[in-house]
């Protein structure tokens, strides 16, 4: 039979450090991911577009014209920030109805046709935070969320940025997963 002598002077110490060190790696790595998660938000609880970025039919005039964002489904329903960012303009015209334009870095997001604006010029925001609630103010045919999105001034497909959360949520919390799995 093999005895097992006791660890010497500061062998035991050097491990309770170890794996002291190891559970709180694990906890900066939750953390980390947590925090990605959290870096981002859709803009609606539920995400239906009902009329794409692009070429369409104006609903309006009826001639085919270029839509420069996309319409979500909504029903008086609470408008979150998508990311980190600042408001830079609120207001209200003919065309949007009431709005609110944020700017995350390079990028500049409009959210149109609000029937309540609930935050106001040159507020940071936090990805989640309420900027408004849904409505069907301005030129629209019915109650939605139009979204557009500018990437240095040019209009860009607003999916883009959804997938781009999609794909941030997504990955965070498959580490998550694995983590407690």
């Amino acid at each position: 039979m093999e005895t097992k002598s006791l660890p010497e002077n500061g062998e035991a110490d050097n491990l309770v450090s170890l794996t002291s060190m190891a559970g709180k790696q694990s906890e900066v790595m939750r953390n980390y991911w947590i925090d990605c998660y959290m870096s981002v938000s859709y803009p609606l609880k539920k995400i239906i577009v009902t009329s794409p970025f692009g070429r369409r039919r104006d609903p309006f005039t009826g001639k085919r014209r270029t839509h420069n964002g996309i319409d979500l489904h909504a029903r008086n329903d609470e408008v979150f920030a998508m990311l980190d960012g600042r408001v830079v303009k609120t207001g209200q015209d003919r065309r949007s109805g009431k709005y609110v334009i944020l700017r995350h870095g390079d990028y500049t997001v409009s959210y149109c046709h609000l029937s309540r604006i609930l935050i106001s010029k040159g507020a940071s925001v936090r990805p989640g935070e309420v900027v408004g609630i849904t409505g069907s103010t301005g030129r629209s045919t019915g109650e939605h969320l139009h979204i557009t999105v500018r990437y240095r001034k040019k209009y860009v497909n607003p999916l883009v940025l959804l997938d781009a959360i999609h794909n941030v949520k997504s990955q965070a919390f498959e580490q998550l997963r694995l983590m407690y799995h």
